[in-house]
């Protein structure tokens, strides 16, 4: 497929659509990672950046009409797996995220990574998008504390006495009735009227002690404007993040977030048909050299990953084709760099509905899935649930492709493994027993 011709003025409005789309990421992203202990503000301003930066080379250098941002299935990584699951700081994390995106430009240089994308399964693409989805909406569950931890059963759902559960469901619900309703920026309308639901907590009615550590008011005022907080620059920690022993944090990053971003732009390329005459998706060594550089940014910005965002499609679908509608969309966030004040009113609660809703979104591939072959079934479904189950998008993705293997190959179909599969199996056993 060639690039179809479209108007600036098209491409524009395309942007400010892909703009409205990914820009819960800006309060999203601090909110996930400020669970890691990182300075909220300053990570907001570090996501900022790096969306601006790397939308604009999006544009610019690859000519595609993608919006790059922090990813959410890496910036869950980060904070749950790598600093919470393996109890390193942040700051090695951040030269964990440095050092892969070194990898990275290396990979994307030699074109390893449009192999790999060719090498990966398309049944199993499918449910490794619908399983970061379902991981997502888990995140979204639980931050707003309508999933919680039970002894008993291991998650169960919270009491709907408290006021903070309320207040979720209701703008869960307001958020899906206007993103089904298709209203532009629904996803940031739901965001802000949630907020203003969760002014009377702690102040009129309950209390949010045991969620917003100790302060009973869920909403806390500290203005509008103020100067970006740049505390968390060059704040990576290289020299640590290389000791051997945490070889396998780096591996990991590299293997998470090389299929994180791969998987998401290949289905951006699938959704909205942005393919080649050859049938590749377009400008793919140009784009995945893009994530290459969000990657290596977000280690020395002081945030997880960038990667191209799923939600691009709003805008592509109302016709953008070219690199003017991830330029402009880059150039949307640069303001917000000044609005941390304001936007850190925002609580849990408030973006919890915007996770589950993105869930939603990455979940549209599971139709594709060949449920009645069970040679493809069974590996792709659990890719699918290992992902949520194990709290972990590595773990998910390492047994999809291992299971693939050993079932394609015990039941006689060895040709559907590839030479470069087999490669990642390897790769993958290396993860699995270096990294436990």
């Amino acid at each position: 497929m060639t690039t179809k011709i479209t108007s600036n003025r098209t491409e524009i409005l395309a942007g400010v659509s892909s703009f409205l789309a990914t820009m819960y990421i800006i309060v999203v992203n601090p909110s996930i990672l400020s669970q890691a202990g990182m300075p909220f503000n300053a990570v907001l301003t570090a996501t900022v950046i790096l969306s601006f930066f790397c939308s604009l080379m999006m544009g610019l250098y690859a000519k595609n009409p993608i919006v790059v941002a922090p990813g959410m299935g890496m910036n869950a990584f980060f904070t749950f797996t790598a600093v919470k699951g393996m109890g390193i700081s942040y700051q090695v994390a951040l030269g964990a995220v440095f050092w892969a995106g070194v990898l990275f430009v290396i990979l994307s240089a030699f074109n390893v990574r449009t192999y790999i994308v060719k090498a990966i399964p398309t049944q199993l693409r499918f449910a490794i998008s619908a399983g970061i989805g379902l991981f997502i909406s888990l995140i979204g569950f639980e931050n707003a504390k309508f999933i919680v931890d039970n002894p008993a059963t291991l998650v169960g759902i919270a009491s709907f006495k408290d006021p903070i559960v309320i207040t979720f469901l209701i703008g869960l619900f307001v958020t899906a009735v206007l993103i089904v309703r298709q209203t532009t920026g629904g996803i940031i309308i739901g965001i802000v009227l949630t907020t203003l639901l969760a002014i009377p907590i702690g102040r009129w009615w309950g209390d949010a002690s045991a969620v917003n550590f100790g302060n009973a008011q869920l909403v806390t005022w500290q203005g509008v404007f103020s100067s970006p907080d740049f505390s968390l620059l060059f704040q990576l920690d290289l020299v640590n993040s290389l000791k051997v022993s945490l070889f396998p944090v780096i591996f990991a990053f590299v293997f998470t977030d090389m299929f994180d971003s791969i998987s998401t732009f290949v289905g951006i390329a699938e959704a909205a048909d942005l393919y080649d005459e050859n049938g590749e998706p377009q400008n793919v060594k140009k784009s995945l050299m893009t994530d290459a550089v969000a990657t290596l940014l977000g280690g020395i910005l002081g945030t997880s990953p960038g990667t191209a965002y799923i939600e691009s499609a709003v805008g592509i679908e109302q016709g953008g084709r070219r690199g003017l509608t991830a330029i402009t969309a880059g150039l949307l966030f640069l303001p917000f760099m000044f609005l941390s004040p304001l936007l850190s009113i925002v609580p849990a609660i408030a973006t919890a509905p915007a996770l589950i809703i993105v869930g939603v979104f990455m979940m549209k591939p599971i139709a594709k899935i060949n449920w009645s072959e069970l040679d493809d079934a069974v590996p792709t479904f659990l890719a699918l649930v290992l992902i949520p189950f194990s709290y972990s998008i590595t773990q998910g993705i390492i047994w999809g492709f291992l299971s693939w293997t050993i079932i394609k190959v015990a039941v006689g179909k060895s040709k559907e493994v590839s030479i470069a599969l087999w490669i990642i199996d390897a790769f993958a056993l290396v993860a699995l027993f270096w990294g436990h």
